[in-house]
């Protein structure tokens, strides 16, 4: 199977094509656009503009999205530690929280010493969800290029309870751990507001309301939400702007009592319905949901090539997969 030359991506990714050296377009175009992080100056001081205009203004300066993985402990530290907020944080149970993701959790928010809410929904709920995601691959969009379509809605669930969490309490920041693989620089600071999030919403919880019904409806924001015309936050991804290596985010989340779990698949540091996804995904699509993200990361200099094709020719575990699956109400192979 041909491989792009620079980063992973291969010849079933959306969309590819090759040069006469064996770059894929991707690399091309992010070569002609200067993509190795260029700005990040400019994000940085716009958000100590943003901390000196809204800290301790309110309760909280800002809302933290937590999974207990290693990439959300660094952004918890670099907003608690660097930028001296007072946090919020939550994290979202899909019914498939690793222990070891507990663990970490537990572990860093005794060091962290901040306020933590744990967002439980009804397991039956986010059942027919993934089965939804399975069945009819939702978010079949560009968003499948960068994530499986379970990962996709459990992802935007997340987000939209954040943005309800934020406008209930006032939070004026929304702080989220994605990587600058799975995000791009313009992500890092956004203004959100009503109808924004509004029109984003609409997109997602219409077609998932009338495949399932009212079940999925305590996910999103509701008419009085937007009626909050000015209490829409910031939503921020302070990674994309901050020198992102594994091998320091890894070193400095272990000093909050973080450990690399044992119980999740090479790509994932808290979910154990990852494999299951990933393998969905692979079978319908032909490629890896995280090869999009690796290839970014190799680009951008954070990951070596040679990692991140180790990271996508991993085995699934299938003792994983089967777990889900059974899980699921699944048959299993």
């Amino acid at each position: 199977m041909k491989i792009c030359s620079h980063c992973v991506l291969n010849e079933r990714f959306p969309g590819i094509k090759f040069n006469r050296d064996g770059i894929c377009n991707y690399c091309s175009s992010a070569k002609k656009k200067k993509q190795p992080r260029m700005g990040w100056n400019k994000y940085q001081e716009k958000f100590m503009q943003l901390i000196s205009q809204y800290k301790a203004k309110g309760c909280y300066d800002c809302l933290v999205a937590y999974s207990g993985g290693k990439d959300s402990t660094y952004t918890l530290h670099l907003l608690k530690d660097k930028y001296d907020l007072n946090l919020l944080t939550f994290s979202f149970d899909n019914g498939f929280q690793s222990d070891g993701a507990r663990r970490n959790i537990r572990n860093a928010l005794n060091n962290f010493k901040v306020d933590h809410w744990t967002i439980t929904p009804n397991f039956e709920v986010m059942k027919k969800i993934f089965l939804d995601a399975v069945d009819t691959g939702v978010h079949m969009n560009k968003a499948l290029t960068r994530a499986s379509s379970i990962c996709s809605i459990c992802i935007t669930l997340i987000r939209f309870v954040g943005f309800r969490l934020a406008v209930d309490l006032e939070i004026p920041l929304v702080a989220f751990g994605m990587s600058p693989g799975q995000a791009s620089l313009a992500t890092g600071l956004v203004k959100t507001n009503a109808r924004l999030i509004r029109t984003m919403q609409e997109s997602v919880f219409l077609p998932l309301w009338n495949r399932l019904g009212d079940c999925a409806k305590s996910f999103f924001l509701e008419e009085r939400h937007f009626r909050k015309t000015e209490k829409f936050p910031y939503s921020v991804n302070p990674l994309v702007f901050t020198e992102y290596k594994e091998e320091k985010i890894l070193k400095i989340a272990r000093q909050y009592g973080w450990e690399k779990p044992d119980d999740t698949d090479a790509n994932s540091t808290n979910c154990l319905l990852n494999s299951f996804a990933n393998q969905v995904h692979i079978e319908r699509f032909g490629f890896n949901p995280y090869a999009y993200e690796i290839a970014e990361l190799v680009r951008l200099g954070c990951m070596t090539r040679e990692e991140g094709l180790r990271r996508l020719n991993t085995d699934l575990p299938q003792e994983q997969i089967d777990s889900a699956k059974r899980k699921l109400g699944l048959e299993t192979s």
